[in-house]
């Protein structure tokens, strides 16, 4: 199986992860044209400069179904990508009504809008390893038949978008993949604590600020690079089976103190690091690490790129941005 498509919708474009995607997808396909549905500018300039002809901008709030609607109805996309979402995990136990009404809505209001305009597109809802809590050792490697238990709100809502799309799977047939994606390196995501502390690295080497400060180190996670992550969601709705649920994750084990000693290794200059209470969450994921054998048989996906390599691409990168 090897889909075609020519009209792709991503919402949340000009966020992180959307921005990376529609920029995958432009060099894998020279004739697709990719229709992005945005809030806040973010990184809309830097999309602009890489394609004036094949990528559509409509600014929306997705939490008004009507606008939505008329947006998907003109659109025709026969492949949609649902990335948006607010995904500041910290944040949300500050914010818990806001993040969650947030979520939720622009979820059903845009299953919805595909439902009722009859549209039969492939639609990938991006969801979260974060939906399955906090694992035991004997629950490792976390398959796709583990039981959902968030433990903060973010993943709370997400576990109702993921819910929600099953639903709309078996009792609407909407042509729905659901994609729980473990943890990846994303250096235009600033609440990742990959990137927090290498743009905190930058800053130190740049004599702007004295020490790095962090959270848990203990929680052991897989890292992904983002152009292996952003690879795996194009392969998922290219090959992906219709109404499947699959982990995608990487193939290195590692703690959080340990990514950041590897940022560290290649830092310009001597890092201080010291822990910060705010940064604390009340509960935490202290164990992810996925069983991804589902999805490598049914799509080919590998990860290329090495951790080292990973490593220092996001630190190089953050160092740009900084400049």
């Amino acid at each position: 199986m090897n889909r075609n498509f020519k009209r792709c919708l991503i919402t949340g474009i000009t966020g992180s992860g959307g921005s990376y995607l529609a920029e995958h997808i432009l060099k894998k396909d020279n004739n697709i044209k990719i229709f992005g549905l945005y809030r806040s500018e973010g990184y809309k300039g830097l999309l602009k400069k890489i394609s004036k002809k094949r990528l559509f901008f409509y600014r929306i709030d997705l939490k008004n179904f009507f606008k939505l609607k008329k947006i998907v109805k003109k659109i025709r996309p026969d492949v949609i990508f649902h990335i948006a979402s607010n995904a500041d995990v910290r944040a949300s136990f500050d914010n818990p009504i806001e993040l969650t009404n947030n979520n939720n809505l622009i979820t059903v209001n845009l299953l919805e809008s595909v439902r009722q305009l009859k549209q039969d597109p492939v639609i990938i809802i991006c969801s979260t390893s974060e939906v399955y809590g906090a694992v035991t050792k004997k629950e490792i490697p976390i398959d796709e038949n583990q039981r959902i238990a968030p433990v903060n709100p973010y993943a709370v809502s997400k576990a109702f978008q993921d819910l929600l799309s099953q639903v709309y799977f078996k009792s609407f047939n909407l042509k729905i993949i659901i994609t729980r994606m473990f943890s990846y390196t994303n250096a235009r995501r600033n609440n990742l604590f990959q990137t927090a502390f290498a743009n905190q690295i930058v800053k130190i080497e740049k004599g702007k600020a004295k020490e790095l400060k962090h959270g848990n180190l203990k929680s052991i996670r897989t890292f992904v690079d983002i152009e292996d992550a952003m690879e795996a969601y194009w392969l998922a709705s290219k090959k992906g089976k219709i109404g499947e649920i699959y982990n995608i994750g990487g193939n290195k084990i590692i703690s959080v103190q340990q990514f950041l000693k590897e940022l560290i290794k290649l830092a310009k200059c001597k890092i201080k690091y010291t822990v910060d209470k705010k940064l604390l969450r009340p509960q935490d994921v202290t164990l992810q690490i996925p069983n991804v054998s589902k999805f490598n048989k049914d799509t080919g996906w590998e990860p290329k790129i090495t951790f080292q390599d990973s490593v220092k691409k996001l630190l190089d990168e953050c160092r740009k941005k900084y400049n």
